[in-house]
C-alpha cells in the first residue's frame, strides 16, 4: 500500500492503463522502462527453461510489476510478464521516476523500501522452494495469497511452487484430507 503523501507526489506522473487477459506487459527480449502497480487483476512473471515456462512470480492488486534488471541496470530483463485477468494498472515511466528521485528524498526512500520488500519476498520464495516440502510451500501460498487458487490456473501455481501439476493435485488432495 502506498502512503497517501507519496501517492499524491506520484500522481502527476501516473497513467492508468487497461489491458486484456493474456496481454504480455513486457518480455525478456525488450528493455522495459516502466513500472506498473496492479489496481485490478492478476499477473505472473515467467522465464523459459528447457522449452517450458517456469512461473517465478504471481502478483495481484497492490503489487508492483517491475523488471529488476531494467530498473537497476537499465538492461533487458530475464522474465516475461503476462496478465492473467483483464487488468487495470497504474504506469509510471522510469525516466519520470528517476527524475523524481533526484528532487524528492521521501519518494526516493519509498522506492528503496519497495525494492527491499520485493527482494525479501523473492528471497523468501526462493529459499522456500529449495528447502520446504511441496505441501508446506502450498500451505504458505494459501496463507499469503488465498485467492490465488480461484484466480490462477493450476499449471501456473504448480510451476510457481516448483512442482508438476500432478504433484500439486496430490498435495491439494492431502491438504483437503487434513482439513477434515
Amino acid at each position: 500500500m502506498i502512503d497517501e503523501k507519496i501517492r499524491d507526489r506520484l500522481m502527476p506522473f501516473v497513467t492508468e492503463v487497461n489491458y486484456p487477459k493474456g496481454y504480455i506487459l513486457f518480455s525478456s527480449d525488450k528493455l522495459e522502462r516502466n513500472i506498473y502497480f496492479i489496481k485490478k487483476g492478476m499477473a505472473r512473471a515467467y522465464v523459459e527453461v528447457d522449452g517450458r515456462d517456469v512461473t517465478i512470480w504471481l502478483g495481484m492488486e497492490g503489487d508492483a510489476v517491475i523488471s529488476a534488471k531494467g530498473y537497476v541496470y537499465g538492461e533487458k530483463g530475464y522474465e516475461t510478464m503476462e496478465l492473467l485477468e483483464d487488468s487495470v494498472l497504474y504506469k509510471i515511466s522510469m525516466t519520470d521516476l528517476q527524475a523524481l528521485y533526484h528532487t524528492d528524498i521521501e519518494v526516493c526512500n519509498w522506492a528503496r523500501r519497495l525494492i527491499e520488500r520485493e527482494f525479501v519476498r523473492t528471497e523468501h520464495h526462493l529459499i522456500g522452494n529449495l528447502s520446504e516440502p511441496a505441501a508446506d510451500r502450498y500451505a504458505r501460498l494459501l496463507q499469503e495469497k488465498p485467492e490465488v487458487l480461484q484466480r490462477v490456473q493450476l499449471q501456473y501455481i504448480a510451476s510457481y511452487l516448483g512442482i508438476s501439476p500432478e504433484h500439486l493435485s496430490r498435495v491439494r488432495a492431502g491438504n483437503k484430507k487434513r482439513a477434515k
